[in-house]
């Protein structure tokens, strides 16, 4: 049984190099790109002996119905119509907005090093945001003063 994949696989792996090295006919400009860009990746992860090398700045393209995001899109929709059915689709609604809202707002410890918060107050030395208005600017510009230094 073991050596009846091994050959399939050998076969497997002489057919894609022969069919890599062979010259393809001319297509459309539109189609010609795509496959060329699909093969691309996999053929630069191909490592010696045609094994597969996994690289950490390779991404393989996951299915579009494998994607997190699409999935727990998908799986709140189900439960709000589940919950909609039992007649407590607000309720739903309304806390996992504010699960969204908790889960969306990332803690200091989440921060890139040198990235200020938008809210002065939790920033080293309270240091401002490029862009904030503060209120000796503000109150500088009503009264006509000059920028300190100026």
């Amino acid at each position: 049984m073991a050596a009846a994949v091994e050959r399939r696989l050998a076969q497997f792996r002489a057919a894609r190099g022969s069919a890599a090295a062979a010259p393809r006919p001319a297509e459309a400009p539109g189609e010609a790109a795509a496959p060329e860009a699909a093969e691309g990746p996999r053929a630069a992860a191909a490592g010696p002996g045609g094994g597969a090398e996994v690289r950490p700045g390779a991404a393989a393209a996951a299915p579009v119905w494998a994607r997190p995001l699409l999935l727990k899109v998908l799986l709140w929709a189900v439960l709000l119509a589940l919950f909609a059915e039992l007649e407590l689709g607000l309720p739903y609604f309304v806390l996992s907005l504010l699960y969204w809202m908790y889960a969306g707002t990332r803690g200091p410890a989440e921060r890139r090093p040198g990235e200020l918060s938008a809210y002065s107050v939790f920033n080293p030395g309270c240091a401002a945001i490029a862009g904030t208005l503060r209120a000796e600017q503000l109150e500088r510009e009503l009264l006509h003063r000059p920028a300190a230094g100026r």
